[in-house]
């Protein structure tokens, strides 16, 4: 059935799992900001779903206390936090029972976009699109919205592709990576696209490597039951990195339209070439003063499972021919950042006596934190003394190109949540994406489980396993330097 036309001045958002911490912590405080913003339709509802005893009234005051405790900034605005509070609503629910369905079908109005944000674990997506589809709720132009983990491997993400199939058509559904939503990663789009000075030299005749990197200072914490499951591959290569991967390296789409977007995406990962085991580093990060081991913060002292992951890749299409990609992603690093790095051939020749450096021109898209762009250039350093060179960079740091009191950049999740109201699907991925990308993935996994590896270990504060330095030291080049 084709999904009718509706206009966007309202909305219900559903949030099942509404008392959860990413519903406390990311999404209500990013749509209080998006009402701030002046963004939120009149009328607009959001109905926390969960199996809590509570009524609107309760509901509410926790959610001005989350908001207050992660964005007291906004909860200080109280003309902005009472029309936020008057659009909540409560619901209890019973994700694998019949308990409280009659009560939100009764509340949902039929004739604004509606939207079900699945802010829970895999494991209740079906049982979720199952209740929704035998209590009669769901219409032809709803939106349901799914977050990570999307599966553990290929079979288990084909599986829930299945379950949402039943009851949604792929139009229908929002597969969430809030990477995608950061301001940097749509600008990277805009200075490939957008601009003639870039995609003329974005290939293999011009660039030498690409290096992907997210590094975090902190470690597990209180993530140690799900993460030593997951691993840095499954929990960070497989989708946000990878993610990055796409949109640097795929072709310009004919149009800005999401399927014709998502479709070069998915070209580059069925491109993508098996990783060697010799162009593979895990790492587990030790104790030091600061605070405990990766086993110990997992209470698995026997684990195998990565902390650290540096791995070399390449993606075999004429455009992108013989050029390497270096992806690197850990805990308990030098520093914390998410940075892209597009470093250009060298000259091959230089006219200036005595220059003996190498000078290369480079790129980094900085994701957080200061999200910006900068182009490192060669330019001859001030002063006399005769043509001595240095690289310096062209920096354009977001905060400093607007005018922060004007421009508020969203958080990336607001932005997501309001393109899911708005049906705009470019940033969300489609369900073959996602299956390519475990099958890309898997092998890797299922190699190093087949060799018996055990991750190097590392010193939390560095860059990661010596290994991961000599992954690069062998191909003749380095890592760029993680920003303390």
């Amino acid at each position: 059935m084709a999904a009718r036309t509706i206009p966007v001045d309202s909305f219900d958002l559903v949030i099942f799992g509404g008392t959860g911490d990413l519903a406390r912590r990311k999404i209500l405080p990013g749509l209080c900001r998006r009402c701030l913003a002046g963004q939120m339709p009149e009328g607009a509802r959001i109905i926390g779903a969960a199996r809590s005893e509570m009524d609107d009234d309760a509901y509410r005051k926790m959610i001005a206390e989350a908001i207050e405790e992660f964005d007291p900034k906004v909860s200080k605005d109280t003309a902005c936090m009472d029309r936020f509070m008057c659009s909540l609503h409560y619901v209890e629910i019973d994700a694998t029972g019949d308990g409280g369905w009659p009560d939100l079908k009764e509340l949902l109005r039929k004739d604004v976009i509606r939207a079900f944000y699945f802010s829970v674990g895999p494991s209740l997506f079906d049982d979720l699109a199952e209740r929704l589809h035998k209590h009669g709720i769901t219409q032809p132009d709803d939106r349901v919205v799914v977050e990570k983990p999307f599966g553990r491997d290929l079979a288990s993400a084909r599986e829930l592709n299945q379950d949402l199939a039943k009851h949604f058509d792929e139009s229908q559904i929002y597969r969430i990576d809030h990477y995608l939503g950061k301001e940097t990663v749509q600008n990277l789009m805009a200075v490939r696209f957008g601009n003639v000075l870039f995609e003329p030299l974005w290939n293999s005749h011009y660039v030498d490597h690409i290096q992907i990197t997210v590094a975090e200072t902190v470690g597990v914490g209180g993530r140690g039951g799900y993460y030593d499951k997951s691993g840095a591959m499954r929990d960070m290569v497989q989708n946000h990195l990878m993610q990055l991967l796409c949109l640097i390296a795929m072709e310009p789409p004919n149009n800005f339209d999401a399927d014709a977007v998502r479709d070069e995406k998915l070209k580059v990962i069925r491109a993508l070439r098996p990783v060697d085991y010799h162009h593979l580093v895990r790492g587990q990060y030790e104790a030091d003063e600061d605070g405990p081991s990766y086993r110990e913060d997992v209470e698995n002292p026997r684990s195998h499972t990565e902390s650290f992951i540096a791995l070399r890749t390449h993606i075999d299409n004429w455009r992108w021919a013989g050029v390497p990609f270096y992806m690197r992603t850990g805990k308990r690093l030098k520093g914390r950042t998410s940075t892209i790095d597009v470093v250009f051939k060298d000259l091959g020749h230089s006219i200036f006596p005595g220059d003996e450096s190498r000078h290369r021109n480079i790129l980094s898209i900085r994701l957080q934190p200061n999200e910006g762009i900068d182009l490192q250039v060669t330019i001859k350093e001030p002063g006399p003394g005769g043509m001595r060179l240095i690289d310096v960079p062209l920096d354009m740091t977001f905060a400093d190109a607007v005018d922060a009191e004007e421009v508020d950049l969203p958080d990336a999740y607001e932005r997501l949540i309001m393109d899911v109201i708005r049906g705009n699907q470019t940033l969300f991925m489609r369900g073959d994406e996602v299956e390519a990308a475990w099958a890309w993935t898997d092998p890797i996994i299922e190699g190093w489980q087949a060799r018996g590896d055990v991750p190097k270990l590392y010193e939390p504060g560095s860059t990661g396993p010596e290994d991961s330095q000599m992954l690069m030291h062998r191909d003749g080049r380095r890592w760029r330097d993680i920003k303390v």
